[in-house]
């Protein structure tokens, strides 16, 4: 089992109030899925952007990760209990649930490991969905080239080499279970400069920089964004297509 690799506890606060939340139909997607909705498992939770939606559909939802930091910023709900455990030991009763999820975390894990212990604690017929996010796209052409020149060439060199399963969408990544295909879901918002640029901020890209140089990257592109972004204040739409992978025991 190697070493958990943390890269957000620090940020962890910033995480929870920056990062995007999912759309209402992939988890009504999932809940449809499924042939009972007493338990979800919410693995990798983080602060709880995919936990607490499940919340909305199944009886109890138990959201682990390895980091006491960001599952302290996770918002608590009745229906929902944290829990700080590796992805490969979640302390789950065998054959108890319903759904396995994890957002934008397949990459950080034990694919084998994990594989493992979602095969212990599905039920029959059990659905497992694993899904991620990369680029996000700004409404205006000329903006997100700014956008993608920091992503490719500023911060580029500073992702860690996990990234690579993200831009595959997931795909270089095995997935043992009888895939089904859903539908297409990304995720939307509008959006001040301030919050576009505090997201970020959040990279662990973003924050690899700011380690390894001594100055925050994100001044860069906030230097690059503000000449045409128009009043600070102004929103702006900002797209993030999400790669989903879905799978029956």
């Amino acid at each position: 089992m190697k070493p958990y690799a943390d890269h957000f506890s620090r940020v962890a606060s910033e995480y929870a109030s920056r990062r995007p939340g999912y759309p209402d139909e992939l988890f009504a997607y999932l809940a449809g899925l499924v042939s009972r909705r007493e338990l979800a498992w919410d693995c990798a939770a983080g602060s709880g952007q995919a936990t607490l939606p499940l919340a909305r559909w199944f009886e109890q939802v138990v959201g682990t990760d390895a980091s006491p930091e960001m599952l302290s910023r996770a918002p608590a709900h009745p229906r929902i209990q944290y829990r700080v455990a590796r992805a490969e030991q979640s302390g789950l009763s065998s054959a108890s649930v319903d759904l396995v999820t994890v957002a934008q975390a397949l990459h950080w894990l034990e694919p084998d490991l994990f594989y493992s212990e979602v095969e212990r604690v599905l039920i029959p017929e059990g659905v497992i969905a694993v899904w991620t996010y990369g680029r996000n796209h700004l409404d205006d052409e000329s903006l997100d080239r700014v956008l993608q020149q920091f992503y490719e060439d500023i911060v580029g060199p500073y992702w860690p080499a996990e990234r690579c399963h993200v831009e595959a969408g997931y795909r270089t990544l095995p997935f043992p279970f009888p895939e089904l295909v859903p539908p297409s879901f990304a995720m939307e918002k509008e959006w001040s400069l301030s919050e576009l640029l505090g997201y970020v901020s959040t990279w662990s890209a973003s924050q690899r920089f700011r380690e390894v140089e001594g100055h925050d990257p994100v001044q860069l592109l906030a230097s690059g964004l503000a000449g045409e972004w128009g009043a600070p204040h102004r929103r702006r739409r900002i797209t993030w297509p999400l790669s989903t992978r879905v799978g029956r025991r």
